[in-house]
């Protein structure tokens, strides 16, 4: 797997609202920080921001698409620990002294993030406590969401785990089309490409879904999140809780 380097830079000043929620929810001190060594790339699907194993050269903030945070395993298949978007961010850890990647993120779905160097980003840690708290606590966030997935893959069907995906797709990009393949699906779910599409076909015979050419357009979404497994609620209870706090943390 290749690291994608995406497009040209751009520098990134300042963050539009409604995109990054941990860069939006920043105090004005400390996103004056970080700005200066911001630059906002675009990164196709498939498009690979670090590998397990390696060093973390940078921090990225995903201001659209979906990124897919996953574990690879023996004989080459991967299982995912968590979707991210633009409420949260990839290689946090490596600014509070990890800089070894433990995970793969690929972008599941087309998208664009602003990047910093993981040492600038460590370095401007130290000297505010805003930025290791914000660190700290998304962390922790993204911990519960993995061991919500782990249980979440060992004892629920691939109906509730696909609508369960679903579901966290359009909270993280914000619209209710997502560009992706029922091929990645089934990858993402570490099940056989016809079961996916079994399930498919039953979510769009009940009206929930319209299968298109490489994507999903949800058509019922209160059905849908009917039909997704209790996690789908677990994990969205935690971002919108973290997301709250530093909602009411900014001035």
């Amino acid at each position: 797997m290749q690291m994608s380097q995406g497009l040209a830079d751009r520098p990134l000043s300042p963050v539009p609202a409604g995109h990054n929620r941990l860069l939006t929810s920043l105090p004005g001190p400390e996103f004056s920080l970080l700005a200066p060594h911001l630059t906002e790339r675009t990164f196709a699907r498939g498009a690979v921001l670090q590998e397990a194993g390696t060093t973390v050269e940078h921090v990225y903030f995903p201001h659209s698409g979906l990124i897919s945070l996953l574990l690879p395993m023996a004989g080459g298949q991967s299982v995912e620990l968590a979707l991210i978007g633009r409420e949260g961010a990839i290689g946090l850890s490596a600014a509070m002294g990890s800089p070894v990647a433990l995970n793969t993120a690929v972008y599941a779905s087309a998208g664009t993030a602003a990047r910093i160097p993981a040492r600038r980003l460590a370095a401007l840690a130290e000297g505010s406590a805003t930025l290791r708290a914000l660190i700290v606590g998304y962390n922790d966030i993204m911990l519960g969401q993995i061991q919500q997935m782990a249980a979440c893959n060992a004892l629920h069907d691939v109906e509730a785990r696909l609508c369960r995906w679903l579901m966290q797709a359009v909270d993280r990009i914000g619209t209710r089309e997502i560009m992706i393949t029922q091929e990645q699906l089934s990858d993402l779910l570490c099940v056989r490409r016809t079961t996916v599409t079994l399930v498919c076909r039953g979510l769009q015979m009940a009206g929930i879904i319209h299968i298109r050419r490489g994507r999903v357009e949800i058509s019922d979404i209160a059905a849908l999140e009917r039909k997704a497994c209790s996690c789908y609620r677990a994990t969205q209870a935690l971002t919108d809780e973290f997301i709250a706090r530093l909602d009411h943390a900014a001035p």
